[in-house]
């Protein structure tokens, strides 16, 4: 079937999964939302033509399982999440999986060694409960007591929110993967302007980054900000700014490594007091644990020092602490040759937004495929995918396929879940 085709449909089918949202006004999905089913609805339509038998597990993930060439042949897992962030655009996540489904209707029927299995998972994005990857964890046994008592602003747990969908949290083991899986394998848009700088349609992902993410705190003493003398001064939300300059400072001056304070705010607030706290947070993202923690440490020391010289008290919070998760080797190197088949020049890099593909590679080899975003958007309406791309992702995948049918390496492998 022809890739130019199959990328034609599957964007026309991203922009219709658009209309299952929360908002009237914008794309929000948030978990086992009601515009969900509708979701699972649509893309189950597909699944079912192009030769799938289609379940929802009891996490709320979509699973379309396509069979491979005989009963006890091993399966492959193709994937992304069907959740969005609040006003999104309609290819993060969602392109993962339709690109799945296009797959399976490129073989028109044709078994390989191993079975299929194309997976929207129900939560990725953290929106609704403060805690990403839901789907992603219940396939690795993650999905916990504590986790599923979390709860979302209305006082909905996780918990609730499964049965109000009407599945059954006490089977969510069920849902964890088996030892008949061989990889993981998803398709992303990058989320960021390195293809489109580079002119390039795609990029092969070698580790996801590790990230940190903290809470700062500058506590010093309100005052009148008529009479109190400059040199008298113990303001904390000057001490934040000369701290975010420090780490912007830092950020640049190490390669790969991005330090973003994404939020600060000034307590009481009011233009004509001195502040008297300031909390401020600090994202740090980099491929190597040793340099994201080395970067931590140095701009936590800056903070000290800058609390101490201005006569202020800090207090830190580590809000997380997830370690950079690499790709597999083999499978990128396949990813790799993939590309060049489609004339395509391809580019190792690193991720730095996180993806189901770093939860599952705790028990299976996982790895990515990036897609060039126009202007490096995300996260918005005017997220968008170059439909040439999107046929060069398709034509990977197709490559992708037939060389892991014919690879004796690939079809042996010992799978660890």
């Amino acid at each position: 079937m022809n890739p130019a085709t199959l990328a034609s449909e599957a964007i026309a089918r991203c922009q219709r999964l658009t209309r299952f949202s929360e908002d009237a006004n914008g794309l929000r999905r948030t978990f086992l939302s009601s515009p969900t089913r509708d979701c699972h609805a649509e893309i189950t339509s597909w699944l079912k033509a192009a030769g799938a038998e289609v379940s929802v597990d009891d996490a709320g993930n979509l699973r379309g399982f396509y069979p491979g060439a005989h009963s006890r042949a091993p399966r492959l897992l193709i994937g992304s999440h069907l959740d969005t962030v609040p006003n999104a655009g309609a290819y993060d996540g969602i392109l993962g999986v339709v690109l799945g489904v296009a797959l399976l209707e490129s073989l028109e029927g044709r078994k390989l060694p191993f079975g299929i299995e194309v997976l929207g998972f129900s939560e990725e994005e953290g929106v609704r409960f403060g805690v990403p990857f839901i789907g992603s964890r219940a396939l690795v046994g993650r999905l916990d007591a504590e986790l599923l008592n979390v709860r979302d602003l209305n006082g909905i747990s996780v918990r609730m929110a499964i049965e109000n969908f009407g599945l059954n949290p006490t089977e969510i083991p069920n849902a964890a993967i088996k030892n008949d899986v061989l990889a993981y394998l998803e398709f992303h848009i990058e989320q960021g302007p390195v293809l489109e700088t580079l002119g390039q349609p795609l990029g092969v992902v070698e580790a996801i980054v590790g990230q940190t993410r903290l809470e700062i705190r500058f506590i010093g003493q309100a005052n009148h900000a008529g009479t109190t003398p400059m040199n008298l001064r113990h303001d904390a939300l000057a001490a934040a700014a000369e701290w975010i300059v420090e780490v912007e400072r830092i950020g640049q001056g190490e390669a790969g490594l991005v330090a973003t304070v994404g939020q600060i705010e000034a307590v009481p607030g009011a233009s004509n007091v001195i502040a008297s706290e300031a909390r401020v947070t600090l994202d740090i993202r980099h491929k190597s644990d040793d340099v994201r923690y080395r970067a931590t440490d140095l701009l936590i020391g800056r903070a000290e020092e800058i609390a101490e010289r201005r006569g202020l008290l800090l207090r830190k919070s580590r809000l997380m602490s997830q370690p950079a998760v690499a790709m597999d080797p083999f499978l990128t190197d396949q990813i790799e040759r993939a590309i060049r088949s489609t004339n395509s020049l391809p580019h190792r890099m690193p991720s730095g937004a996180g993806h189901d593909a770093m939860i599952l590679a705790e028990k299976v080899p996982a790895a990515m495929v990036l897609l060039r975003s126009p202007g490096g958007i995300s996260h918005d309406p005017a997220e968008s995918v170059n439909p040439q791309d999107v046929a060069c992702a398709l034509e990977c995948g197709m490559h992708l396929l037939e060389q892991l049918a014919g690879s004796p390496e690939f079809l042996t492998r010992t799978c660890r879940a």
